[in-house]
């Protein structure tokens, strides 16, 4: 191997070396960009989750909110028709009672 070969091919490896050295340079970038975005999407993927859980919580809570104001209302009109059906059984009972009361005096008056 002349000097001339030993001069030509170790030129070449520094040229290799210092190609290669451009790439990992490149791929250490590309690396410590992919851990930026890599802990913003976790900071993303974590706030999403807390958005979710918050939304979550006060849908489950106007909903058990609703729940409990439709069961009062039900409640209400519940005790609504109830009343007014004693108001109705009453008034029909007096109604029987003056049907009576006219019949009699219609009965009465008729024997005369």
């Amino acid at each position: 191997m002349t000097s001339e070969d030993l001069e030509a091919r170790v030129s070449a490896l520094e040229e290799q070396v210092r190609e290669l050295a451009g790439r990992v340079r490149n791929v250490e970038q590309d690396a410590a960009a992919v851990r930026v975005l890599a802990g913003g999407a976790d900071r993303d993927v974590t706030e999403i989750r807390s958005e979710i859980r918050d939304f979550r919580q006060a849908a489950v809570s106007g909903l058990s909110d609703l729940r409990t104001r439709v069961n009062d209302q039900f409640a209400e009109v519940h005790n609504g028709f109830a009343e007014m059906r004693g108001k109705l059984a009453a008034a029909a009972t007096g109604q029987a009672r003056i049907l009576t009361l006219v019949t009699a005096l219609v009965e009465r008056s008729d024997r005369r």
